[in-house]
């Protein structure tokens, strides 16, 4: 009950039809956990360093964002980068229906793409998806022109380590213990401390820019819709979902009355990738 098994883990934040029927059928719970990114500090323009660091493609320059979800990033690039040309990808047709075109479902390790191809590929949060992190970052590099980056991006194995605690505690509650199961990690395959060595393995130039903040909430909604989010993995928690959700409001209700806030360490970061 203190880690959430490693086999287990691997498998259930792989699977495509959990991925593509549920977690990301829709952009619903990838929305709640953005969102709550809006209460911390220091805040960070995402979108707005990427199209920076991409200030260097230039003219039709093509750029992929493999594993596009909600095309946050897409989105972005279409208002700042007009001229830049750009491809969405992602294994859910149904969250690339929002997404500004054009977009193709397609699997980080099957890129539709020729060798060369692209000058810039993102891959924000995702790569922890993928069922062979090493095999879709060479498919990364193969797309790529020789003069081309890849910027990716993931939270850090310590990230909102208050919340990972808050759920345990509610679990425990529930189910009469004293800290009941771990909440299922989504990022621990491909998270911030190993993220350099594994993309380090075809590009040379490895620079890793951290994200580190404070989320302060004086109000547990946006908390509360974050931990629900993961409702997909709900067969996956051993503590019945809905019932842990619910007394996790319930302490949070108590913490901010008590204290006024709650607050929640992130560490995150991106990763930018040259030849």
């Amino acid at each position: 009950m203190t880690e959430f098994p490693a086999a287990a883990h691997d498998a259930a934040v792989t699977d495509r039809d959990r991925l593509a029927g549920s977690a990301y059928r829709s952009d619903r719970d990838l929305a709640a956990r953005q969102a709550l990114y809006q209460w911390q500090t220091p805040r960070y323009d995402l979108p707005g360093m990427v199209a920076e660091r991409l200030r260097g493609v230039r003219g039709r320059g093509r750029v992929v964002d493999v594993g596009c979800g909600n095309g946050k990033f897409i989105r972005r690039l279409r208002q700042d980068r007009p001229d830049l040309d750009l491809l969405g990808l992602d294994i859910s047709p149904g969250i690339l229906a929002g997404v500004p075109g054009p977009v193709a479902v397609a699997e980080a390790g099957r890129l539709p793409l020729a060798t060369g191809s692209v000058d810039a590929a993102l891959a924000m949060h995702m790569l922890y998806h993928v069922p062979d992190i090493p095999h879709a970052v060479r498919e990364l590099s193969r797309v790529l022109s020789p003069d081309g980056l890849v910027i990716a991006s993931t939270n850090s194995a310590r990230d909102k380590a208050e919340l990972h605690d808050l759920w345990r505690r509610a679990a425990g509650d529930v189910l009469g213990v004293g800290r009941g199961p771990a909440r299922v990690p989504l990022s621990a395959r491909f998270d911030l401390e190993q993220a350099p060595s594994l993309l380090g393995e075809e590009f040379g130039r490895v620079e890793t820019i951290d994200l580190s903040g404070t989320v302060a909430v004086h109000d547990p909604g946006p908390v509360i819709a974050y931990l629900a989010s993961y409702r997909a993995w709900a067969d996956q928690y051993d503590v019945p979902f809905a019932a842990t959700v619910e007394r996790a409001r319930a302490i949070l209700d108590e913490h901010i009355a008590r204290h006024g806030v709650f607050e929640v360490r992130c560490r995150a970061g991106i990763v930018v990738c040259r030849r």
